[in-house]
């Protein structure tokens, strides 16, 4: 019975350990956490440019890598474009914008 409860300790550690390091992170790639902060914060900006009074955000996309917010896509001019970098800006936790907008 002391050899089962070794044996069930040791590999419940080992599991553990296995998705512990499934889930982190690397410079390349996000975590788990990393991955959820940033489709929320997409979300938030994607909403932020349908709030923007004027701006036809139905052909502009927005990523999301770590807090950076990627904008692509086409609008009639180039101040749409600079109105949709500014209503991203605005949106908390956004750390910087990209603007491939043509």
């Amino acid at each position: 019975m002391v050899n089962f409860r070794k044996i069930a300790t040791v590999i419940m550690l080992g599991f553990s350990l296995a998705i512990t390091l499934g889930c982190a992170s690397t410079p390349e790639k996000r975590g788990t956490g990393e991955y959820v902060d940033d489709k929320v914060l997409t979300a938030r900006v994607k909403a932020a440019l349908l709030k923007e009074e004027g701006l036809d955000s139905t052909n502009i996309h927005v990523e999301t890598f770590r807090d950076v917010v990627q904008l692509s896509g086409f609008v009639p001019d180039a101040s749409m474009a600079q109105r949709a970098v500014e209503a991203a800006r605005r949106v908390s936790g956004v750390r910087e914008v990209k603007n491939d907008i043509r």
